[in-house]
């Protein structure tokens, strides 16, 4: 056998290795997604996501504040976490300094490592007992906090990322260093950190230990940010662990439209970012 048809053998077996371990790779979110579709599709009807929940042991409602409610955590969240992650990481890829950022990021290392259930006393000790309830600003301080290092650091890798011709011929120019930031680095960096903060969301939007200690849930409205609220991630684990059939299927259904709106918002980010790759495959 000919060198090139060997090389031709080895290219279009490692082509069939690489597809084989991609299929696997999505394999269990397939699984998954099939599996969720086929238990709480049935329960998935307009009441559902207009109605609240029915008194304890009666069939039918909704979790229609549980969406409400997470939606309003993960804005919470996002409203503290990704302008300070996006802040700190243009930091730490800008800083000359050798310590300090150093620190930071190693802080940051641990943070993403720490347990969620350790986050949600955190908040529970810092939020909850000065103010001697449980809040959704409680909640959204905690998820917060779980999303800060994620973005940080994906922030931060992706300025470094910028090419560095680019900030010397904004600098050339005779901006300054915040204008060449605001208008050169974030602007080009911004597809991957807008993939950053989606990846940070998808995170936090079912965490369900720190919501435990801080937004605790409700089975009503919530009126004010100072009071419990309702999340789906505590809501399908309340009827999980019931002895209800009706709030089991229910708590399919729940766990079918929490991953429902994970996908939802990274193809929105993916429709948001789609064109800001070159062919290059940096950002621009």
């Amino acid at each position: 056998m000919s060198r090139i048809a060997v090389r031709r053998a080895t290219n279009a077996a490692m082509n069939i290795l690489a597809a084989l371990a991609a299929l696997v790779v999505i394999l269990p979110l397939v699984l998954i997604l099939g599996f969720l579709i086929f238990r709480g599709s049935t329960a998935l009807n307009v009441a559902f996501f207009v109605h609240l929940p029915t008194p304890v042991g009666e069939p039918g409602g909704g979790m229609a504040n549980a969406i409400t409610g997470s939606l309003t955590l993960i804005g919470l969240a996002a409203a503290g976490g990704v302008p300070l992650g996006i802040l700190g990481g243009v930091y730490l890829a800008q800083s000359r300094d050798r310590r300090l950022p150093w620190l930071c990021r190693f802080l940051a290392d641990v943070l993403n490592g720490v347990p969620s259930i350790v986050i949600g006393i955190f908040a529970y000790t810092l939020i909850v007992l000065p103010m001697r309830r449980f809040s959704a600003l409680a909640g959204g301080v905690a998820l917060g906090v779980i999303m800060l290092p994620i973005i940080l650091r994906t922030t931060e890798e992706l300025v470094r990322m910028v090419p560095a011709s680019l900030q010397e011929a904004a600098l050339a120019l005779g901006l300054p260093q915040w204008k060449v930031v605001l208008h050169v680095v974030l602007p080009t960096a911004r597809a991957g950190i807008i993939t950053g903060v989606m990846v940070a969301v998808a995170r936090i939007a079912g965490e369900t230990a720190p919501l435990l200690f801080t937004a605790f849930g409700n089975r009503f409205w919530h009126r004010r940010l100072d009071e419990p609220i309702a999340a789906l991630p505590l809501q399908i684990f309340s009827y999980a662990i019931s002895p209800f059939d009706d709030w089991h299927r229910q708590a399919w259904a729940g766990a079918l439209v929490l991953i429902s709106l994970v996908l939802v918002m990274s193809l929105l980010a993916r429709l948001a970012t789609k064109g800001l790759y070159n062919r290059r495959g940096t950002y621009g």
